[in-house]
Order: structure tokens, then C-alpha cells, then sequence
């Protein structure tokens, strides 16, 4: 008989990814106030919301020690979210030009 063990994860991690959170937020939101090109702040805003997810996910939601068939699973169903919202943003900015002004 085996046993899948892994080793705990103790509060130091812990505060080590919250401290990491935290300035992932400040520098979110020191970007979003300084006067940078757009495709700039954007993509350095996306990118911190996506290290801060990944962060999230993976230790607060325990899924650093999920199986990789688990993992295998989440991200199509992502990719199938994402494709479905870039579907629905035409509609959405059709609704906006309608709108009267």
C-alpha cells in the first residue's frame, strides 16, 4: 500500500506569497496611475493580474499539489471560456454604438 503524501506548506510560505500579493497590487496600481502608453499599461496590468492568479490558485486553492490530470482538465475548459467571452465582445461594443447619445 502507498501512501501519496506531501509535505505541508507552513505559514511562512504563506506569508511569503501574501507579501507577494501585496506588492503584485501595488505595482498594479502604481501603473495605473502614472502616465504610460496604453499597450504598455495594459500589458504589464494583465500581466501582474496573472502572476497574482497563478499565485492565488496555486497555494490558497491547493492546487500545487493537485494531480497534472486535474491541471489537465482546467485549462481547456479556460481556453473554452476565453474563446466564448472573445465571441460575445463584437455584441457588446455593437450595443455601445447603438446607444443613443
Amino acid at each position: 500500500m502507498t501512501t501519496d503524501t506531501h509535505s505541508g506548506t507552513g505559514n511562512k510560505t504563506y506569508f511569503i506569497v501574501w507579501f507577494a500579493l501585496v506588492f503584485l497590487t501595488f505595482v498594479e496600481l502604481f501603473f495605473a496611475y502614472q502616465n504610460v502608453a496604453l499597450v504598455m499599461m495594459l500589458v504589464i496590468l494583465l500581466g501582474a493580474s496573472l502572476m497574482k492568479s497563478a499565485l492565488i490558485m496555486a497555494y490558497f486553492m491547493h492546487l500545487k499539489f493537485e494531480r497534472l490530470s486535474l491541471t489537465l482538465t482546467l485549462i481547456p475548459a479556460l481556453v473554452i471560456l476565453l474563446c466564448l467571452m472573445f465571441i460575445s465582445f463584437p455584441d457588446s461594443l455593437r450595443v455601445q454604438q447603438l446607444a443613443p447619445r
